[in-house]
């Protein structure tokens, strides 16, 4: 693949899949680098589990529910969210995805990058009753996620094609 421009199907992008969070579509994961100026990640949720660890991020963040249900913690409140509503995260909002209903939570996910990009995991007994917070507010990445397992490649519980599709 060049530097260029590019077509790719959801299935035929590439996943990786997490016991703890779910699976996700990397669009950029054939390629040997990162977008330069976007973040884009298609989550897909099963029931009671997070997106990632409560966090808030010095970047503005974007996220469109495209089927299933979750819901939002975000500064410290709930929020019930299903297909076609859309959230916008300015730079410094806490916030965490938590999959619900009975079948997989999609969420196209966006967010800018930039050198300067700083995140930090607050310690939140909201997030934390849904396995979504950290013991300890922490601004590493690596300590937020050291207790959970790793990315793996792959889809979701082994899909051979898209269940919501």
């Amino acid at each position: 693949m060049s530097d260029g421009w590019f077509v790719v199907s959801v299935e035929g992008a590439a996943w990786i899949t997490n016991d703890a969070f779910g699976g996700r579509c990397v669009f950029e994961g054939s390629k040997p680098a990162k977008f330069a100026d976007l973040g884009i990640t298609l989550a897909v949720l099963e029931r009671g589990k997070p997106s990632g660890m409560y966090h808030a991020e010095s970047n503005q963040e974007d996220f469109l529910v495209l089927a299933g249900e979750c819901l939002l913690l975000i500064e410290g409140e709930e929020r019930a969210l299903e297909a076609w509503d859309f959230v916008h995260c300015p730079p410094g909002t806490e916030h965490v995805f938590v999959g619900t209903g009975d079948r997989p939570c999609v969420i196209f996910m966006t967010g800018a990058r930039t050198a300067d990009k700083k995140i930090v995991y607050p310690r939140s007994e909201l997030a934390r009753r849904h396995g979504a917070g950290v013991e300890t507010e922490t601004a590493s990445a690596a300590e937020a996620y050291s207790p959970l397992p790793r990315w793996l490649p792959g889809r979701p519980g082994g899909w051979q094609r898209l269940p919501w599709a």
